[in-house]
């Protein structure tokens, strides 16, 4: 499933303009040497995933800006300016990546659908939980850079979200519902050749290619006991899901060789790749038990791990959530969404930070 709107700080998920720079500003904390000269880039709205072009000039995005009342996919160039909306006005948008030449883009969309944004889940069913994401049934699409060309890719009267490409071009992984379960597929970049890679109960979702397409890494949680399984059935006849641990997978891109890399019981989420192959960085509130209520709380900071599961290395620190990372392709920076503007404390912002390699290997 696709990254859940950050407005909702997730414990498991518009004007066409071209913007000044926006200055750097203080948001790095002092125990964050890692991270250097982090600009916001977002100023309007919420926003979140943001992923860069292959070339590592351009951003793409969701976000509500524009007083949108569902997401919509912008691009912009790394220092902030010439954001324009990619996506079509009609429908929610998400989940959205460049193909390799930068020429063409994937995302997910429900504009095949009536109403300007789809009806949340019913609220008799979900009242009893403090948070609830809903599995709208989302298609995916491409187009081109431009938003021109709008085609597409899949059909599915479910779930389809959370597209990324193969570096080569010729893939697509994504999550589905279209089986009944949330899990991971992949097919061809047409559409076409479509392979389930996951069969276990449970949520599989947020799958990423390794830099050279031989691995997936993705977040999950599966049901451990009847009241668990009882639970998860029913989020899945209804279209939703409240909050659940998650934990940092990767396998084979064939789906081979599934190897869990956390087990804290926190939330582990939203991860990517180093360029280097060799490491994983993501999301965790595992920093954050609250004692008083045994459980893990809203402060979402930035961790690396070494693809054996070795190595964990804290990169953010602050009261605050830090989510949605990815590197740019040849290392040298990296984008992330915060609140950690001390006067927009509620709203999720793009950032970019110059990344220090040599204090976090």
């Amino acid at each position: 499933m696709h990254a859940p709107s950050i407005r909702h700080h997730v414990v498991i998920m518009l004007l066409c303009t071209a913007m000044i720079p926006l200055a750097a500003a203080p948001f790095a904390e002092a125990t964050e040497p890692q991270l250097r000269n982090i600009t916001r880039l977002t100023s309007d709205g919420d926003n979140g995933e943001a992923y860069f072009s292959w070339d590592d000039q351009h951003l793409i995005w969701q976000s509500d800006r524009g007083g949108y009342a569902c997401d919509k996919i912008w691009t912009m160039r790394i220092d902030g300016t010439n954001k324009r909306m990619v996506s079509p006005n009609h429908g929610a948008h998400t989940c959205s990546f460049f193909f390799p030449g930068n020429t063409s883009i994937v995302f997910a969309s429900t504009s095949h659908l009536e109403g300007a944004c789809p009806r949340p889940p019913d609220a008799r069913l979900t009242r009893k939980y403090r948070y609830t994401w809903p599995l709208h049934p989302h298609d995916i699409y491409i187009a081109n850079a431009d938003g021109s060309g709008l085609q597409r890719l899949t059909t599915n009267p479910k779930y389809d979200a959370e597209p990324i490409i193969s570096a080569d071009g010729k893939h697509i992984v994504f999550g589905s519902k279209r089986e009944g379960d949330l899990d991971i597929y992949m097919m061809n970049a047409d559409g076409s050749n479509l392979k389930r890679l996951t069969q276990r109960v449970g949520y599989d979702g947020g799958p990423w290619f390794s830099p050279d397409g031989s691995k997936i890494v993705w977040r999950a949680w599966y049901p451990e006991t009847k009241a668990e399984l009882e639970t998860w059935r029913e989020w899945m006849q209804h279209d939703y899901i409240a909050a659940v641990p998650l934990d940092i997978w990767v396998m084979n891109a064939d789906g081979s060789d599934k190897r869990r890399l956390t087990a804290n019981g926190a939330t582990n989420w939203a991860p990517s790749w180093h360029p280097d192959g060799k490491r994983i960085i993501f999301s965790s509130n595992m920093d954050d038990w609250r004692a008083e209520r045994k459980t893990y709380g809203h402060n979402f900071e930035l961790y690396l791990i070494r693809l054996d599961g070795t190595g964990l290395t804290r990169l953010t620190f602050n009261t605050v959530f830090d989510s949605f990372p990815m590197f740019s392709n040849d290392g040298s920076k990296l984008v992330f969404a915060s609140n950690r503007d001390p006067d927009k404390p509620r709203a999720t912002d793009i950032y970019i930070a110059d990344w220090a390699a040599e204090g976090a290997k």
